[in-house]
């Protein structure tokens, strides 16, 4: 057998903890595998931001993007080495710059899934470009926004259109407090969406590849403490609609890595039903200092997915092919949990599921053992702190740090994380 390496990159802006922990587990893995007559070894780099030609070959096989949202040299470099190179890249960068939060919830609503009744208003101010003033004199209508209010009902949101991190969302329980808001929004595109009120529940749906992973979510809590520690929050049939909600978004989108945000109306009042209400996340966040007890589940589901790429050569879907989607939403006679599970099936066979699993089970059957020991090491702990002393006031760096080390110390106590007390688990 030959033997070759392939490289995966790790396109970073202020990430510290999952790349250190993720270089440190992948080295420990020193990975060979047999694969179609070649030996195969996996390297990580960290990509670098640098003048390039554009006919320079791209040394990398896999990205793991965490940059080119915002980072425009970044992006435009990845966009020429998928075109020219053959690079595959968490997440299609067309997508990601292309389709907002206003875009996935058009795409969804056509699919039939329930997303709360959303508006887009006008800014409130704008740019003073040359032709706004006759477009606006010629074409804005005037329009009540109290009306609209007392057609969504109260509460409602007020968010960016594409926004993200919590950016600018605010509740309005009344009239009064929606027009305030909308004279505080500037020159941002607003969607008014009504809220799931009551809901009881609200879960974040992480998903990686064909990998998913449920968290109970508690949006008042402090930032730290908004991934909670709570399990078995959810039914078996739940799960299983949170999981094909969030693999049919992220096919869709071309999506590897992101997460959707559902409520569950109050069963209580005649509900129970789930509401997907925030999903165009293809950045989600991946730090410790929210995470905690989750971080390993994402460190070892972007190494899974990210080996995979790489060791399979796993071509990039360079265009969205929405067609198998919307033929079946054209059924108007299928009862809508019919379709999303035809849409799920969908995304697994675009993710490859099932390769996938064997591919794990075959190669990679180690690595929740190799994790569980790595995340009992001071090098864990170090990463931990990192993140923390970037993110708190100096006095806070060690209660934090303890804290969060804890919370994953407590996570490799449990059964089925690779340690002692279970098997693995692939999440």
């Amino acid at each position: 057998m030959a033997p070759v390496t392939r490289t995966i990159g790790l396109s970073l802006g202020a990430d510290i903890c999952w790349p250190i922990c993720y270089e440190q587990i992948l080295g420990k893995l020193d990975l060979a595998i047999p694969w179609q007559g070649d030996t195969v070894k996996i390297a990580t780099e960290r990509v670098t931001i640098e003048p390039f030609d554009l006919r320079q070959p791209c040394k990398y096989d896999v990205v793991l993007d965490r940059l080119t949202h915002w980072y425009h040299t970044s992006r435009e470099w990845i966009k020429k080495a998928i075109l020219m190179d053959g690079l595959y890249v968490l997440n299609n960068p067309w997508s990601v710059q292309a389709n907002e939060k206003h875009t996935s919830y058009c795409a969804m609503m056509a699919l039939g899934m329930p997303i709360p009744a959303t508006w887009m208003v006008p800014p409130k101010d704008y740019e003073p470009l040359p032709d706004l003033a006759p477009t606006l004199k010629r074409y804005a209508k005037l329009f009540d926004l109290r009306a609209i209010g007392t057609q969504l009902g109260y509460p409602l949101f007020m968010k960016p259109y594409d926004g993200g991190g919590w950016r600018a969302v605010s509740r309005c329980a009344d009239e009064a407090q929606l027009k305030a808001r909308y004279e505080e929004s500037g020159k941002s595109v607003m969607h008014l969406q009504a809220a799931v009120h009551p809901f009881d529940s609200f879960v974040r749906c992480i998903g990686l590849g064909p990998q998913t992973h449920l968290v109970k979510y508690d949006p008042d809590a402090a930032l730290h403490d908004r991934y909670t520690q709570a399990t078995d929050f959810v039914s078996a049939d739940e799960a299983e609609i949170l999981r094909d909600t969030t693999l049919t978004i992220n096919a869709f989108f071309g999506w590897d890595f992101n997460s959707c945000e559902a409520l569950r109306l109050a069963t209580g009042s005649g509900g129970g039903d789930w509401f997907p209400i925030d999903f165009a996340n293809p950045c989600p966040d991946s730090q410790v200092t929210s995470l905690h007890r989750h971080f390993p589940w994402l460190v070892k589901a972007n190494l899974r997915w990210s080996i995979f790429c790489a060791v399979t050569k796993r071509p990039m879907r360079k265009t969205l092919d929405w067609e198998p989607f919307y033929a079946i939403a054209a059924d108007r006679d299928r009862p809508y949990r019919d379709k999303l599970r035809a849409y799920a099936a969908i995304a697994k066979q675009r993710f490859e599921a099932d390769r996938f699993e064997e591919f794990c089970a075959t190669h990679l059957a180690n690595l929740d053992e190799v994790a569980w020991e790595f995340f009992g090491t001071e090098t864990a702990k170090g990463a931990v702190r990192a993140k923390v002393a970037a993110l708190f006031p100096k006095h806070e760096v060690e209660p934090f740090t303890e804290l969060f080390w804890k919370r994953i110390q407590a996570w490799r106590a449990e059964p089925g994380t690779g340690g002692p007390a279970g098997g693995a688990s692939h999440g």
